[in-house]
């Protein structure tokens, strides 16, 4: 493949062409041999130290993450390819969505749109820049103008993450609609449906990602249920339709607020608790508190790998109290979403939990995220999220 004469180079040590060779798409800025004169967000051809060509990837002048590919081709309208991978994006979420208003549209690097994250509220769509390159205007344009073409939302949001646009060194923004009017709507997940505030909540205003699995739980569960880390009360809505009774506990009163809004439109009955969850599982495991379903959806808790360790003595309290609470035969539905946290030490931690708790359940599922957040092979930081569903032995 010949580089493109009209890009800037940027040339990688031999590290990092071997990571490339494997099939990853990032270059860390400890392997960039020579970037001179190449401006932020630039599209750059990718060489060797021998000038070897690899690609052509979007640069960063800031992140430790200096290099995202984006063709292993030469590239001469960046735009174009930006329509063209959008494109494929929906064909491919028109294959694999099921039963849903909400999902996810562009994942990342999982699309091949590194810094680009777009999901679907119903007629209202959600967008987040997360990289130098796909904050250019010509690339914001091109995104904006196909999302309207294929999908013609009747409102386009902005939701900033200010940490990540900290570190691309980018202009600081607030969250806002980029067009339209409509900032509020309601969705639909395997028949329960939720209210959406486009401009409030986590992430890009609710937990797309556990879709799959929240239709698995109610699957399972059964009896006296308890969800905790609740937030709008994903889980809790869909075992209120296999329970005989369900609570949903979080520290958050708005999360909670919302969470009985939901429930007043799915017509559930649900009592909502506002706590801390390890002081509460503590409490309730010591006085001998026992149910027939418990969910655990915490936060990351391993934001970096200097925390795994600290995430890892959390996952374990929060499973043995669980464990301890769970009558015979009943489900645990256990999660994390930390990628710094690998399945089998997800796996290994609930084992341990479980051999402290004195008890042998088994594994129903092992499951990850939702289809429409895909999983890149080459890529193991698109893989981010563990379900686990156990049963323990009557």
């Amino acid at each position: 493949m010949p580089p493109s004469s009209n890009l800037p180079a940027v040339k990688i040590s031999r590290r990092g062409t071997t990571r490339l060779k494997e099939g990853h798409v990032w270059v860390y800025r400890s392997d960039i041999v020579s970037a001179n004169g190449v401006n932020p967000g630039a599209l750059v051809s990718v060489t060797d130290e021998r000038g070897k060509p690899f690609g052509t990837a979007l640069y960063s002048s800031s992140s430790q993450i200096a290099i995202r590919m984006i063709s292993p081709h030469p590239v001469t309208d960046l735009p174009s390819l930006i329509r063209e991978r959008i494109q494929q994006a929906i064909q491919y979420r028109d294959r694999v969505v099921n039963d849903t208003d909400a999902h996810r549209i562009v994942f990342s690097e999982a699309d091949f749109l590194p810094g680009l994250i777009v999901d679907r509220y119903n007629d209202i769509l959600s967008v987040q820049i997360l990289t130098q390159a796909m904050d250019e205007k010509p690339i914001r344009q091109a995104v904006i103008s196909e999302l309207n073409e294929l999908l013609k939302p009747a409102s386009i949001m902005e939701r900033v993450d200010s940490r990540v646009r900290d570190l691309e060194q980018l202009p600081a923004l607030s969250s806002g609609l980029i067009q339209g009017e409509k900032t509020s709507t309601i969705i639909t997940m395997n028949g329960v449906q939720f209210h959406y505030e486009g401009l409030e909540g986590q992430k890009t205003g609710a937990f797309l990602d556990q879709r799959e699995n929240y239709a698995a739980a109610a699957q399972y569960a059964r009896g006296e249920a308890l969800d905790v880390f609740s937030y709008h009360g994903g889980f809790a809505l869909h075992l209120a339709k296999t329970c005989s009774k369900v609570t949903g506990v979080d520290s958050s009163r708005p999360a909670l607020e919302m969470g009985e809004r939901n429930a007043t439109l799915n017509r559930q009955e649900i009592e909502w608790i506002e706590a801390n969850a390890f002081d509460l599982l503590r409490d309730y495991s010591n006085s001998g508190r026992l149910y027939d379903t418990i969910v655990l959806d915490p936060p990351a808790f391993a934001k970096s790998k200097r925390t795994l360790d600290t995430a890892l003595r959390g996952y374990k309290e929060l499973n043995l109290r669980a464990l301890k609470m769970l009558r015979p035969g009943g489900i645990l539905v256990t999660c994390s979403c930390s990628y710094h946290v690998s399945q089998p030490e997800f796996l290994g931690v609930v084992s341990e939990a479980a051999r402290d708790a004195h008890k042998n359940p088994r594994i129903i599922e092992s499951r990850t995220q939702a289809k429409d957040h895909p999983i890149l092979l080459s890529v193991p930081e698109t893989s981010y999220l563990k379900c686990v569903i156990l049963q323990l032995s009557s």
